[in-house]
């Protein structure tokens, strides 16, 4: 393991460009398509920031690694990426990741701006070294189970994999249904083929089954098993991960992969910037940006705005985070300790549960919102 850099590490560049180190998922097992769209809203950022005289006239330049959803695959980029004299980290998408990332950034006192990962523990211990754009997954989840009890759900089925990410969302939906009377049931898909995941919802008689799995498989054959049974054809089927946002879930499940909700973090409307962004993403995308492209154009903002105010030293930028009052595409973002959260959190983003209308599944309709 390597040494702990200095604090002001960053400055062990030549002085031609300020660094910014990106972790984002671009192959398998890794989250390929949420990947790509962070990237595209990083690039972006970039891109836009030195248009604008970059970092009080320096360039910003962005280091991207590859994390592959891989743990130990991260750190090690972490670890590089500090010897290379980055200002601060961005990205990531995946909560277990972004977890492992954040625990190495505390420890090299390097700044991290985590852009997607939404797990409420990200740090083990509070720490002044991390921050994050994505809503925590307790309040995402809790405005979802909102949704579930609003539109008359109550016993839940999830089919889950083993994953401390799916595993809390869990306990955040049972906290809340709980006290309407609700239930969880969970169906563990590591033992169960997706028909045998029909026969347990009809067999204890659910009326929602949420996809805590990973994607496109098993989620994608849990689907096509779910839309062919005439037992199920009242079920709702939910992703609260987010699965149905991007345009691969269309184009492998057609009018199958509507009326799915999901948790997307963006505004009712746009505003002038939003709007800006947006055509400039859907333009480098070639579609229509999620979230995830979103969060990564903010994440850039918010860092450009803080080292044009207050340098490259990691301890200084560390320092600035409760300073921050940036115009993001969705919102003013700002700061704070959140209860329960051990980084500095924007609190909060906008959240909305969405799905893909059945009569045209290249449209959103938003279903909730909180």
């Amino acid at each position: 393991m390597n040494t702990p850099p200095s604090p002001s590490g960053a400055q062990r560049t030549d002085g031609s460009t300020v660094r910014i180190g990106a972790l984002v998922p671009l192959t398998r097992p890794g989250w390929v398509e949420a990947g790509r769209h962070l990237l595209a809203g990083l690039e972006l950022a970039v891109r836009d920031a030195n248009d604008n005289g970059g970092i009080v006239g320096r360039p910003l330049e962005l280091i991207v690694r590859d994390t592959a959803a891989d743990p130990q695959r991260a750190m090690a980029a972490v670890d590089e990426l500090a010897d290379l004299g980055v200002a601060a980290l961005a990205g990531e998408y995946h909560s277990v990741v972004a977890r492992s990332v954040a625990a190495r950034a505390d420890a090299l006192r390097l700044p991290f701006l985590c852009s997607s990962a939404v797990l409420d523990a990200l740090t083990e211990q509070p720490t002044q070294w991390v921050a994050r754009l994505a809503p925590a997954q307790s309040r995402g989840w809790r405005i979802y189970a909102d949704f579930l009890l609003n539109a008359g759900h109550s016993r839940i089925a999830v089919a889950i994999a083993p994953s401390v990410y799916w595993a809390s969302g869990v306990r955040i939906l049972r906290d809340c249904l709980a006290p309407s009377g609700g239930s969880v049931v969970e169906l563990d898909i590591s033992a169960l083929t997706a028909a045998q995941v029909c026969e347990q919802v009809v067999a204890h008689d659910a009326t929602a089954l949420l996809l805590l799995v990973g994607y496109p498989e098993p989620a994608v054959s849990i689907v096509r098993s779910v839309r062919s049974d005439p037992r199920l054809m009242q079920l709702m089927l939910g992703a609260p991960a987010g699965q149905p946002e991007f345009a691969e879930w269309a184009s492998l499940l057609g009018v199958a992969g509507a009326a799915i909700p999901f948790l997307r973090y963006l505004p009712e409307r746009f505003s002038p910037l939003g709007e800006r962004v947006e055509t400039a993403l859907r333009e480098r995308l070639a579609e229509a940006p999620s979230f995830v492209a979103f969060e990564g154009y903010d994440t850039i903002a918010v860092l450009a705005d803080v080292l044009r105010s207050h340098g490259t030293d990691w301890a200084r930028i560390a320092e600035a985070w409760p300073q921050v009052d940036v115009e993001g595409t969705r919102g003013r973002i700002r700061f704070a300790r959140a209860p329960g959260i051990s980084v500095w959190q924007w609190a909060w983003a906008p959240i909305q549960v969405v799905d893909r209308d059945p009569a045209e599944p290249e449209r959103f309709r938003i279903r909730h919102a909180g």
